[in-house]
């Protein structure tokens, strides 16, 4: 009897541990689904109806090895990953990775800011008014709080992203195809298809995450001791990625694919489901694309002013006041202001700024993954802690298909244009 009620102490005391780690991961993994990767689920949806929903397993295995390893070397290291970049790979290698994200970034930022816009259109509200109240209500959550009270705010975030489960459970999805679509996958040889895939699987890893996802680890003060802990949250975190990309493919699959409804960007699916699964299920998908799009345009930045100031020394942290880390602070708003300005410029060609900004991203990813494979499995930076042989196995078949594929994802649209 003592022993059972040891045992459920035991158990609640480390609930209550995990508790307390919970964060980085379900952040990290959460603000996957931004602007760009909620448009990507709802074409996938919108032009292939269920067919599609297998590429989500390897997506998830994906995201989960590379995510693990970066939050390991993050608790082992108690160093930022830009930091452990330039110590171990030098300053040229250093500069091409940041000179490319901040580009990127920037593209990036513009492109969550689209969405707020996007969204908040479909409730006819002006982006003269959407997007300069989401950039100032960014600004002032990040320098004005504290990490707890805005992780606290970007876990909140997480959870309201679920709110596409209720908006594809609202568009009556055929659960029997959807079963089938994984038992036995619908896979089209053709490049339209194929590229499709691509978008999938490579929209979930992009490089500024892993600086992100290290940077909080070691904010939150994670020790090794909570590395168990710590894996639970990135595991957590890949779920509901994975979980959200799924519903967001049925609630566009039960509605626009079944009723022959093309679309270009996330936006026109908010639009779409009106008429076709009601104004609830309409405005929800557009909640979601608002509340995706205001968390990415808050981490994006925060990400790329981490890892610049990692790398050159300056005091940086959401803890920190204004006077304390000015560098840290002058590189959040500079790119909050860019992207504002490039959003509301009458004319932006915005497709042009995305599509330049995936192609920094697809050139970094490659560097930046195989630097990590590297660093975790040297001794002197990660002692007993680096990968054990399954999992180098397992981590360089992931980098080696996410380098492929994210090498097919930049050179695609140009191979296109020249066969034209």
């Amino acid at each position: 009897m003592v022993e059972k009620v040891n045992n459920r102490k035991s158990r609640f005391a480390s609930f209550l541990i995990f508790l307390s780690i919970l964060g980085p991961g379900i952040i990290t993994g959460s603000v996957d689904n931004d602007a760009g990767g909620i448009t990507t689920y709802s074409l996938a949806g919108a032009h292939y109806g269920y067919k599609l929903l297998w590429t989500l397993i390897p997506a998830f295995i994906a995201l989960l090895v590379v995510q693990e390893m970066n939050a390991r070397m993050g608790i082992v290291t108690r160093k930022g990953l830009a930091d452990l970049i330039r110590e171990n790979f030098g300053v040229r290698v250093t500069f091409f990775i940041f000179i490319g994200l901040i580009i990127a970034d920037i593209g990036n930022t513009a492109t969550e800011f689209a969405g707020i816009a996007g969204s908040m259109d479909v409730f006819n509200i002006s982006k003269y008014i959407s997007v300069p109240i989401g950039a100032i209500l960014v600004w002032f959550l990040v320098v004005k709080g504290t990490y707890k009270s805005v992780e606290k705010i970007f876990l909140v975030f997480s959870v309201f992203l679920l709110s596409y489960i209720v908006s594809a459970l609202l568009a009556h999805p055929n659960w029997n195809e959807i079963g089938s679509s994984f038992i036995r996958p619908d896979i089209e040889m053709n490049s339209d298809y194929l590229g499709m895939v691509i978008g999938l699987v490579g929209t979930t890893i992009a490089p500024w995450m892993q600086f992100y996802m290290q940077s909080a680890v070691i904010e939150k003060g994670i020790s090794i001791k909570d590395y168990k802990y710590e894996f639970w949250d990135v595991m957590v975190g890949c779920v509901i990625t994975v979980v959200v990309a799924f519903f967001i493919v049925v609630a566009c699959a039960a509605t626009l694919n079944k009723n022959g409804i093309q679309i270009n960007e996330a936006r026109d699916a908010a639009a779409a489901l009106k008429p076709l699964a009601g104004a609830l299920a309409s405005q929800i998908f557009a909640f979601g694309l608002l509340v995706a799009s205001f968390f990415s345009a808050t981490i994006l930045p925060l990400a790329t002013a981490f890892y610049i100031c990692e790398a050159f020394g300056f005091e940086a942290g959401v803890d920190k006041k204004l006077d304390e880390a000015p560098q840290f602070y002058v590189l959040f708003t500079a790119i909050i202001t860019i992207g504002v300005i490039i959003i509301l410029w009458p004319g932006a060609p915005l497709i042009t700024i995305s599509y330049i900004s995936q192609i920094f991203n697809g050139m970094l990813l490659p560097v930046v993954l195989i630097c990590m494979m590297l660093m975790v499995n040297n001794r002197e930076i990660m002692g007993s802690y680096v990968n054990t042989k399954l999992k180098n196995w397992v981590g360089w078949i992931t980098i080696v298909i996410l380098i492929t594929l994210t090498i097919f994802i930049t050179i695609q649209p140009l191979l296109g244009k020249i066969l034209k």
